[in-house]
């Protein structure tokens, strides 16, 4: 039985060095980045034994997101598309110093991914999982890629496995009714939802803090739990259990920021990682802050650590949320 699968488009992402411009910039780093696989990454740095599935073009592009994702360790299962019309997902981003905003733009139109099946799968290993993740941001691309992303789900969900997504919003790949719409379709086949207070906010039209947000996104969507990750920093998660509903609150660590766009996918990823191990959802919240605390010191989306560097980050979490 296979512990984790997760399920979503990789884009490439192309970032220029430093603070520059893209419009300006004369070479760029090029990252797989996409949430599914960077959460993939971040489990097996922690223990986990994931498998990403996704659907690519058979071009170089296509390869380079593969290349980068074995070269982290990860188990692969690719739908090769050899149709010259769908197109590998692009992702632009500059990093802005203060007052500077960074942003960041998609070129994600006509992807393979967005044709992806449930029949470009192993059926077998997802009725066979523990547990199974996937990202909104992959759901929004196309009715088809939404279709799919339900039927995963309900698959690992009659097989008994623990069924995860993030809200994943990004005001610029799709509007907030198309991802409130597509987590509506799906609701009934989630256990555990990801989401960012601010996000949130926009993409659901909700108010509140993030304690206020996990009580009534978890009632709205009959969740099993919860986790609001905090502007701010840090993170509430909520646990429906019989006869209390239990918020658990942990505060980020101070930290030296390289690049925080890999937070999400360690957050949630150290998170499941510690769920499938036997952990409770504080001990799983307490190791999702610290893994992306590591996450935002270095280069890229990528968690790189070890047991020896994330336990005692671990212990400053606990120790700094009391």
């Amino acid at each position: 039985m296979a512990e984790l699968l997760t399920f979503g488009e990789t884009p490439l992402r192309f970032s220029p060095p430093g603070n520059q411009r893209l419009e300006m910039a004369r070479e760029t780093t090029i990252y797989a980045d996409g949430t599914a696989s960077n959460v993939a990454v971040a489990a097996h740095e922690l223990g986990a034994e994931p498998i990403w599935l996704s659907k690519l073009p058979e071009t170089p592009l296509g390869r380079r997101v593969e290349t980068q994702l074995e070269e982290q360790g990860i188990e692969t299962h690719i739908a090769w598309s050899d149709d010259g019309e769908l197109r590998q997902g692009l992702l632009f981003r500059e990093s802005g110093a203060a007052p500077r905003e960074s942003q960041c733009w998609h070129d994600r139109g006509h992807t393979a991914a967005a044709t992806a099946k449930p029949a470009d799968f192993p059926m077998e290993t997802v009725q066979n999982t523990e547990t199974i993740f996937t990202g909104l941001g992959t759901a929004v691309l196309s009715e088809q890629a939404a279709k799919t992303t339900g039927a995963l789900l309900r698959a690992a969900g009659g097989g008994g496995a623990m069924t995860a997504v993030s809200l994943d919003y990004s005001a610029g790949l799709a509007p907030p009714a198309t991802y409130s719409g597509v987590l509506d379709t799906l609701a009934d086949d989630i256990d555990v939802l990801f989401a960012h207070d601010e996000r949130a906010r926009q993409a659901l039209d909700r108010k509140g803090g993030p304690r206020e947000l996990a009580n009534t996104i978890a009632a709205d969507y009959d969740l099993e739990i919860i986790v609001i990750l905090r502007s701010s920093g840090g993170a509430v998660a909520l646990r429906d259990t019989p006869g209390t509903n239990i918020i658990h609150e942990r505060d980020a660590i101070a930290s030296s920021d390289i690049d925080p766009t890999g937070q999400t996918g360690a957050f949630v990823g150290a998170f499941l990682q510690q769920l499938i191990q036997g952990s409770d959802t504080a001990r799983a919240l307490t190791y999702a802050v610290a893994a992306s605390t590591l996450v935002r010191t270095v280069p890229g989306p990528f968690l790189t650590t070890t047991a020896g560097e994330i336990e005692p980050l671990a212990d400053r979490v606990v120790e700094n949320s009391q």
